[in-house]
């Protein structure tokens, strides 16, 4: 169906039964008041049936696709502003938590380019990984060709979202031209010692057989793609030495803290993923019965101050100790062989038979005798193998799990208070809850009673440091990378390993090392590692000596491609190097990096772990030393929430129910089918198990991609979970007809002939000679063209915070509203032409498409607003100090209560106290609504009134009688 536009009004007249001429029509839609209000209502029912945003979409996207907004007219005098979102997994298809974070990304790029700035908003793929492996196998294809058919259906979907991608940079992981270049930087980091080969116990998926990161087993110990009970296993395996940056990656949290360009849960949760902790590591001599074991058991602790309040150490089932025990003790290894099916949270303990360990403060004699006596010993699950030195000292008085873990064990046992919050606290009951906070040491210290924590804890190190049962030691939860994967479907190691020279690097001419061909494993679908088994591609030369050798036959971990990606993104088709240290200068870091909450520790810490090595590497050469903290590659960070469906359940057994099993013929009230019970309604994560997931593409194609993204945005602010509800765009799409229906009415209508300051500049000289009807139009100019001033702030500032997009929506929708209401109200057409002109440039970031129509209908002339290369995106005039109200509401109490409310003028900033009193009594009563109420004796006699309360400089009057 043709969309309307002014050549079509003509053949159309008389379809829609208007005998009025065609001129007649025009020139009434051009002036404000009655006939102009009766002209758009019979116009409104056509416009309505001719407004297709599917059109719409179509027709603006093959427009951009000939002018791209991304490259058309640069300049390299404009600023320059990198917006990226985190770049999709080619699974197949989108999703509506897709649909929120590209459309969030879209939107702040148009709103910079508006704005005049140079944007780059690229799109790639991040399509290496175990789902395309599994898939591959499951299909019996090869991964390359799943995955490419996946992307080719992703980017279609993403087409047709009316994003400005900049596809001239689009880049895939899986491409041998991406991947040359990962292996360059894995070579880089091993010349630097930060890539290296050791034996380590590592986590092994017995479904997926490979190895897992530390991140990627779950609390319960599953995989956490396959979901497998991961095993234990001690193999060869390549690290990266995150560990040496770790103070670089803590430091610069407080950099990424500052005016909250990070959000302050995920700076939290990187903190704490870093770990680091400031202490003492203290020994616990040790005595064994028939036992030759240690002299010591080493503990390291943050909290000195605590010790006198020891009364049992934990092991973990890790610690050498207990590994020796357990060769002759089959209760122990039992009990060993129990822990990876246990809670993170269990409270199950195994009591080393035989086994004491003392306090160390127990050799001071005027350590108190609760101290002095010998600890039990436990292998506990809650104990961290791989952290501090493996053993912890339970003091249960001052430690949430182990005040558990003892009441779990010593019930009847009374616990150890040696902290309280004061010095009166020191002498009350014990405690139900452990004391976990600093404060002051009770009569169970000893003769440190009365101190502080922080100084009684400092002092007991320095004993024991005499001693020599202390050390003061900083502890990192942080352990080094671990990146090799014993599958196919990644970027190859780049190494070669020779029996004389050891691990070689692949020199730079032989890279990329490429994936071989293996179809025959994809058709016969088998498990494990193809490139363990291909003899001609594993067996090669050494390039240092030339004798026989082996190429390493693992992959690295797909967060390697992933930590380097929007690195690329600047410099797409550089053959011989990752990137030029000249785009590096010039386009990094990331402006703007938007995505889920869910990378908040791993993806974002690997990469500002790879992006500190490589602004620091021969890469990018500097003068002088560079240091890695002057290097962060997101300024700032912009995370989602979640996007949640709306879902259906059968009330009677709590079973999600299908599309079709609901009656949705009153939407308010939905009525299971089969059993005629109203469903409950819910709204959670979207999944296929609880048939709550919703198709963009689907929906995009019902509503048009703009309606879709102005609900989108409108449904939540950006940070918080999205319900998505389908009914809800209802709104959304009446309030772009409404707007559509002004912009068609103001067709045609001139601009003002001067800026709208100066307009209102001439106008408020001229006021003091104006009619009664030229200064009530001169009222509507004003109320109009203040309410777009005060919009264009707000607007404005939800686009820079983005948490505020639909608040922008909620602006934008409230000033399409006023400026209706201001045709009816006298404004000039030609100040309503100017509101629209700068409401359609601020919807323009989201809703694209119906923003550049609406703009060829008001300013045909114009090229596309996102293809003009100046700024077009609204600012203040100036204006706003002359277009204060003559008149302003006045709300008439009466003891109190609200009587009425009355349109007086603005009282002169020179009248204060009594006199403004009076002069705004005077005002109320000559109104025709007071004139009325004291007919009817509803008012009073306001001169009896025993006091007159003004508020707010007249906006409140108050009789009190």
């Amino acid at each position: 169906m043709p969309l309307l536009c002014g050549r079509s009004i003509g053949r159309s007249v008389s379809r829609l039964g208007l005998v009025r001429p065609l001129s007649s029509i025009l020139q009434s839609r051009c002036r404000p008041g009655a006939a102009a209000a009766a002209t758009v209502d019979a116009w409104r029912g056509y416009v309505d049936s001719k407004l297709d945003l599917r059109a719409l979409d179509q027709k603006w996207r093959q427009r951009w696709a000939v002018a791209n907004p991304n490259s058309d007219q640069k300049k390299e005098s404009r600023q320059s502003q990198y917006v990226l979102p985190m770049f999709p997994y080619p699974s197949g298809t989108l999703h509506l938590g897709h649909l929120r974070v590209y459309t969030i990304a879209d939107v702040v790029a148009r709103f910079h380019t508006l704005q005049g700035r140079n944007v780059m908003l690229p799109m790639g793929w991040d399509a290496f990984g175990l789902p395309a492996e599994n898939a591959a196998i499951e299909r019996g294809i090869n991964p390359a060709i799943w995955t490419k058919s996946n992307i080719d259906k992703m980017k279609q979907q993403l087409d047709v979202m009316n994003g400005s991608w900049d596809w001239s940079r689009e880049l895939a992981t899986c491409d041998p031209a991406f991947y040359k270049h990962t292996q360059k930087i894995f070579l880089l980091l091993q010349e630097r010692g930060l890539a290296y080969q050791a034996e380590a116990e590592v986590n092994y998926d017995p479904v997926d057989k490979t190895v897992l990161a530390n991140e990627q087993v779950d609390a319960n110990g599953l995989s956490w793609r396959s979901g497998a009970k991961v095993e234990k296993r001690n193999l060869k395996q390549w690290f990266l030495r995150i560990s040496e940056f770790r103070d670089s990656l803590l430091e610069d949290l407080e950099t990424l803290a500052k005016d909250g360009a990070w959000p302050e849960r995920v700076l939290a949760m990187q903190k704490n993923w870093l770990g680091k902790s400031v202490g003492a590591t203290i020994k616990f001599p040790i005595v064994a019965f028939a036992q030759d074991l240690h002299k010591s058991i080493e503990v390291f602790t943050s909290r000195p101050d605590t010790l006198f309040g020891v009364q049992y150490l934990a092991l973990a089932s890790t610690h050498p100790i207990v590994s020796r025990l357990a060769k002759t003790d089959p209760d122990l290894q039992a009990f060993i062989d129990t822990l990876p099916a246990l809670p993170p949270d269990s409270k199950v303990g195994f009591l080393l038979p035989h086994l004491r360990a003392v306090n160390p403060l127990a050799y001071h004699e005027d350590t108190p005798e609760a101290t002095k006596k010998s600890l039990s010993i436990y292998v506990a699950p809650y104990v961290i193998g791989d952290y501090g030195e493996g053993a912890v000292m339970g003091v249960p008085g001052h430690d949430v799990r182990d005040n558990a873990f003892w009441k779990a064990h010593h019930y009847d046992s009374p616990v150890r208070i040696v902290l309280a919050a004061s010095e009166i606290d020191t002498t009350t009951a014990i405690p139900n809850e452990p004391f976990v906070d600093h404060g002051i040491m009770t009569e169970h210290s000893g003769l440190y009673k009365g101190k502080t924590s922080q100084e009684g804890g400092e002092e007991l190190v320095t004993l024991l440091e005499s001693a020599k049962l202390a050390e003061r030691v900083e502890k990192w939860r942080l352990r080094d990378w671990l990146i090799s994967r014993q599958r196919y479907w990644g970027t190859p190691i780049p190494i070669i390993h020779c029996g004389s020279c050891g691990a070689v690097p692949v020199p730079d001419e032989d890279l990329p090392v490429v994936l071989p061909e293996v179809d025959e494993h994809w058709a016969e679908k088998k498990m494990g590692n193809p490139l363990e088994t291909l003899d001609d591609w594993v067996n090669t030369s050494c390039p240092k000596c030339g004798g026989e050798a082996k190429r390493d036959t693992d992959t690295m971990d797909t967060f390697v491609d992933s930590s380097w990606y929007y690195m690329r993104f600047i410099d797409p088709h550089n053959e011989k190097a990752p990137f030029s240290a000249e785009m590096a200068k010039s386009m990094l870091p990331v402006d703007i990096y938007i995505g889920g909450v869910e990378h908040a520790i791993l993806h974002l810490l690997y990469a500002r772990f790879i992006y500190k090595f490589l602004m620091t590497s021969s890469l990018v050469p500097t003068e002088g030393e560079s240091s890695p903290n002057e290097y962060e590659p997101f300024k700032r960070l912009v995370t989602q929430g979640m996007v949640h469906g709306k879902t259906y359940s059968d009330p009677s057994t709590g079973r999600f129910l299908k599309p079709d099993e609901v009656d949705l013929s009153t939407p308010s009230r939905p009525i299971v089918i089969a059993t005629g019970d109203q469903a409950n309604v819910s709204f959670e994560k979207m999944s296929k198990s609880k048939y709550n997931g919703v198709d963009p593409t689907s929906f995009i194609g019902q509503y048009g991609a703009d309606a879709t993204r102005a609900h989108m945005l409108f449904q939540a602010p950006v940070s918080e979970v999205l319900e998505w509800d389908e009914v809800k765009i209802a709104g959304v799409t009446r309030w772009l007809n409404r707007l559509y229906d002004i912009v068609v009415r103001l067709q045609g209508a001139e601009p003002t002939s001067t800026p709208p300051k100066v307009y209102f500049e001439n106008s408020a000289v001229a006021a003091a000679s104006m009619s009664a009807e030229e200064l009530a139009r001169w009222d509507a100019n004003a109320a109009l063209w203040r309410d777009v001033q005060k919009t264009i702030t707000s607007v404005t500032a939800s686009y820079n915070k983005v948490y505020a997009l639909n608040t922008a929506v909620s602006d934008l929708m409230s000033l399409t509203n006023t400026i209706a209401a201001a045709s009816d109200g006298g404004a000039d057409v030609s100040v309503q032409r100017e509101a629209v002109s700068a409401l359609l440039r601020m919807a323009a970031p989201i809703t694209p498409a119906f923003a550049e129509e609406c703009w060829s209908i008001l300013s045909p002339s114009s090229p596309s607003l996102f293809s003009q290369g100046g700024t077009l995106f609204p600012v203040l005039d100036g204006s706003a100090g002359l277009l204060q109200a003559r008149k302003q509401t006045c709300a008439v109490q009466v003891n109190g209560k609200l009587r009425f409310a009355v349109e007086i003028p603005k009282p002169s900033a020179e009248l204060k106290g009594d006199q403004l009193r009076e002069w705004l009594v005077e005002q109320i009563m000559e109104t025709e609504e007071a004139k009325a109420r004291r007919e009817k004796g509803s008012l009073g006699d306001v001169g009896e009134a025993r006091k007159v309360i003004v508020v707010k400089e007249g906006k409140v009057v108050n009789f009190v009688f």
